[in-house]
């Protein structure tokens, strides 16, 4: 009966016709990264990184996971089948979050406690630039056809603007306070930036580095600085974005054509970022203090259960489980793609 239960329990958290994936998460605490397997939600696995982990991705084959271990001012690459590292890439002091350009072995990363972007051959291991922006540098993305990189700087609340060829910053967008996190829209033609202590999410047109929209977030209930957008997550349809608003412990569901909130998901305590799996029909946050990560129906835009994993959990990484066949890339949480 028990069993009966689970397995019913387990089908309505998976999709109908829906593949099997897994879902690394960082433990900033535990210097551990758990893994999460979708057909269950259950943790299948905890293996040791570097000290402080934050953001994570995947190669494009799904064969090495990128984590950015702060403390040990490393970039690790691991062998994600068995948890055990291959080696470590020079990042600059630092590294908070980074992103894999579409060639699948330019990593972009940035170092909080110098003020600088790293840019790394992930194949080679040899750094290509070390290229100057704002103070406290944190969120990183990279453009769909490779073309721009992109870093925020929480002291100095800018976007900064990275032409990938002659690898230089070439322009520089003001945002609210405390810029966390970015994210291009799958076309190209936006970038999306939560701002931590202004508690807004600017929306900027690419081609004029424009803010064309600030998004603003009311929660009843809660008071105003408790609501701190850090990650996001956009649908693959490209109608909806989800913003982890922190120690409000929500998720915003924001139209992307409106603009208008129309929804706040009520997750675990202190949600940093949230992502995707593959299909759109679920996603997953990762909440620090409560130590947990809870799975979302997308669709529903409701919460369904919460996983226990190590202590912090911070970033999120998901790809297809063993077996199954791998996506083009892994998409994540903590690090663009």
């Amino acid at each position: 009966m028990i069993l009966s239960r689970f397995l019913v329990g387990a089908a309505l958290l998976m999709p109908l016709g829906a593949q099997a994936h897994e879902v690394y998460v960082s433990n900033e605490r535990d210097n551990t990264v758990s893994v999460i397997d979708s057909a269950t939600w259950e943790v299948t696995r905890t293996f040791p990184v570097g000290r402080r982990p934050r953001g994570l991705t995947f190669s494009r084959d799904g064969k090495r996971l990128f984590v950015c271990a702060s403390d040990s001012d490393a970039v690790q690459v691991i062998d994600p089948d068995t948890g055990k590292p291959l080696h470590d890439l020079p990042s600059g002091e630092d590294p908070e979050q980074f992103a894999l350009a579409p060639d699948g072995r330019t990593l972009f990363i940035a170092n909080e406690n110098n003020a600088t972007t790293t840019v790394v051959d992930a194949d080679t291991r040899k750094v290509l630039a070390q290229i100057d922006v704002g103070i406290e540098p944190e969120g990183m993305a990279v453009s769909p056809d490779g073309q721009l990189a992109v870093t925020t700087s929480e002291t100095t609340n800018m976007v900064h603007w990275i032409d990938t060829k002659s690898l230089q910053a070439t322009d520089a967008t003001p945002v609210g306070q405390r810029p966390r996190h970015a994210e291009f829209t799958r076309d190209g033609q936006r970038l999306w930036v939560s701002s931590e202590i202004g508690g807004t999410v600017a929306v900027i047109d690419v081609a004029s580095r424009q803010v064309v929209e600030t998004i603003g977030f009311e929660i009843k209930g809660i008071s105003g600085d408790r609501i701190q957008p850090v990650g996001i997550a956009l649908s693959e349809d490209g109608r909806n974005a989800f913003v982890a608003l922190g120690p409000s412990d929500r998720v915003a569901v924001v139209d992307t054509e409106s603009f208008k909130v129309k929804a706040y998901i009520l997750v675990g305590r202190r949600v940093w970022h949230v992502a995707a799996l593959p299909g759109g029909e679920r996603l997953v946050t990762t909440n620090g203090v409560s130590g947990d990560v809870t799975v979302i129906d997308a669709g529903a835009m409701k919460a369904l259960r919460s996983i226990k994993v190590g202590r912090y959990p911070w970033g999120a990484a998901v790809r297809p489980a063993a077996g199954e066949a791998k996506g083009k890339d892994g998409r994540s949480a903590g690090a663009a793609e």
